[in-house]
């Protein structure tokens, strides 16, 4: 009878390990459920179309606000003006102007100004002509026209912001003195915006569209994903397909991404379709660099700004 007892005893011991063993490997990790934590989006702030810097600007940006006649609110911009924007001797130099769509959603105008370094650098050294640089606020969601939502983030920039810029610096104030720019939400807004007003733009560089979610848009009538729905046709697909039945004015584009960006393959499709629509476009890949804007021009801005350069008309 001990024998059986004792038994009994080791093989309850044994299945009861076995049982909290097996329990145990069904929980996730300590460590798994804090990056997993991690992994969640933060909610962004409220939108806002004036944003104030909260810190010293990068050299040569100035925070500026204008009135939007549409909205009849104000609305904010950052403005790079040249090294020698303010010399005596170049009070009645013109300048030419990029526009830089910034990344993610909601729009602010401060999202990108820290490019302006770059920019700074190049411009105070002599590897570019002295270019004026304006960072525009996109809207509630970035760089569409969201009527649903009373925000017109295309409009306000095309129709209002441009001119605006045009009236107050010393612009170059045509097609052959003005480029579009902007990462990832704002590549997308770039590729769009460019097919849409090429009389307005000499060159234009999206860079790190999520061009899949922009197929999406196209193949099932406006919607993102269930919750969210743009104008029809208003996407770089269906733009890039209008502007080739046309093909004038000629843009001058240029496309580019970093190779180990998470757009990569989908930037690579949608420039291969732009070729089969006969759309000339030049594809520049940034090697080993992943989805950021601020390490592409790390690594090769300077080239990103020399195009914008090859296409002014001084």
């Amino acid at each position: 009878m001990r024998s059986a007892s004792l038994l009994f005893s080791v093989c309850l011991t044994v299945n009861l390990l076995i049982f909290q063993a097996a329990a145990q490997s069904t929980k996730k990790p300590k460590a798994s459920a804090r990056e997993s934590q991690k992994k969640k989006r933060k909610t962004p702030p409220p939108f806002k179309w004036v944003n104030e810097p909260k810190g010293e600007l990068p050299k040569g940006v100035f925070h500026e606000t204008f009135r939007s006649p549409s909205m009849e609110s104000d609305v904010g911009y950052c403005v790079y003006l040249p090294p020698n924007y303010f010399a005596g001797e170049r009070r009645t130099q013109r300048y030419p102007v990029v526009y830089y769509l910034h990344g993610g959603r909601p729009g602010s105008e401060l999202k990108s100004v820290k490019l302006a370094k770059y920019i700074h650098e190049a411009q105070s050294s002599g590897a570019i002509d002295h270019t004026i640089y304006v960072f525009v606020n996109g809207g509630k969601v970035s760089h569409y026209n969201m009527p649903q939502l009373g925000s017109w983030g295309e409009w306000v920039f095309v129709k209002e912001l441009i001119p605006h810029v045009d009236a107050t610096y010393r612009t170059i104030a045509r097609r052959e003195g003005r480029g579009i720019e902007g990462f990832s939400q704002g590549g997308r807004g770039t590729a769009r915006i460019m097919f849409k007003f090429p009389e307005l733009f000499v060159s234009a560089a999206p860079g790190g569209g999520g061009h899949a979610s922009e197929k999406r848009i196209s193949e099932s009538g406006g919607w993102e994903n269930e919750n969210l729905k743009f104008i029809e046709g208003a996407n770089t697909w269906d733009r890039a397909r209008e502007y080739a039945k046309r093909r004038e004015p000629k843009l001058n584009i240029l496309a580019y991404v970093g190779s180990k960006g998470f757009n990569f393959h989908n930037n690579l499709e949608w420039t291969a379709f732009l070729k089969s629509l006969g759309v000339e476009h030049r594809l520049l890949i940034v090697p080993g660099v992943d989805h950021s804007g601020t390490r592409i021009y790390e690594k090769q801005g300077l080239e990103i700004m020399k195009f914008h350069q090859a296409h002014f008309s001084r």
